[in-house]
C-alpha cells in the first residue's frame, strides 16, 4: 500500500519515475545532483515506490535523536566521514551477503558546490564486483530514478569520464550548487 501511496504522490507532483534497474540483484546507486533538502524526500518516495530493497548511506549527523529512528527505518546507514576506516571493504562484504540490495549514495556528499566527488561508491562497487547505477534527480525534466548502469573497469579515470558524460545536462533544484563531476587527482 505504501508503495502505491509514494507512486501516487510522485504522479501528483508530476515527477516521472525511471526504472531501468540493472539485471544484477546487487548494485551501488549514485544519485546526482544533490543540491536541495527536497532531494531526500523525493528520493525516498522513489525508493519506496519502486519496491526495490534500497539502503542508503548518510552522514552520522543525520542519525541523532529523534530523527535517527526514521532514517534507520527508511534503510539508512550512519557514516562517520571524519574517520579513516575500511568502510568500503565492510560495505562490499555486507552487499555480497545480501540476496538483493541497492546501496544508494550521493558522491557529492553535501548539498553545496564541491570541487571533488567522494570515491567510496566506486571502490565499494569494484570490490563487491557489482555494477554502478545512475540515478537522476533532474528537476528540469522532472525525472527521478535509475536511468542506466555500468560495470566499473578498475580504471577510475576512464570510468569517471563515463559517469561525467552520462550525467551531463542533468539539472538539480539549485544548479548553481552543482559542482563538477571529478575526483581528486592522484
Amino acid at each position: 500500500m505504501l508503495k502505491y501511496f509514494c507512486q501516487f504522490w510522485l504522479w501528483i507532483f508530476r515527477w516521472k519515475s525511471i526504472n531501468n534497474f540493472p539485471k544484477e540483484p546487487r548494485y551501488v546507486v549514485i544519485a546526482y545532483p544533490h543540491t536541495s533538502n527536497w532531494d531526500f524526500p523525493l528520493g525516498i518516495f522513489y525508493i519506496i515506490g519502486s519496491g526495490v530493497p534500497f539502503r542508503y548511506m548518510g552522514k552520522d549527523a543525520l542519525f541523532k535523536w529523534p530523527q535517527k529512528y526514521l532514517f534507520k527505518a527508511l534503510g539508512g546507514f550512519s557514516v562517520n566521514r571524519s574517520k579513516t576506516t575500511s568502510l568500503t571493504t565492510r560495505m562490499a562484504e555486507f552487499i555480497n551477503s545480501q540476496d538483493e540490495i541497492a546501496l544508494a549514495l550521493s558522491p557529492e556528499g553535501t548539498r553545496s558546490n564541491i570541487k571533488y566527488w567522494r570515491t567510496g561508491f566506486y571502490y565499494i562497487a569494484l570490490e563487491a564486483k557489482i555494477p554502478i547505477a545512475f540515478a537522476v534527480l533532474d528537476y528540469e525534466n522532472r525525472e527521478v530514478g535509475i536511468k542506466d548502469s555500468f560495470m566499473p573497469t578498475g580504471d577510475i579515470d576512464a570510468d569517471m569520464e563515463t559517469i561525467k558524460n552520462y550525467f551531463s545536462g542533468t539539472k538539480g533544484k539549485h544548479p548553481d550548487k552543482q559542482g563538477p563531476i571529478q575526483i581528486k587527482p592522484k
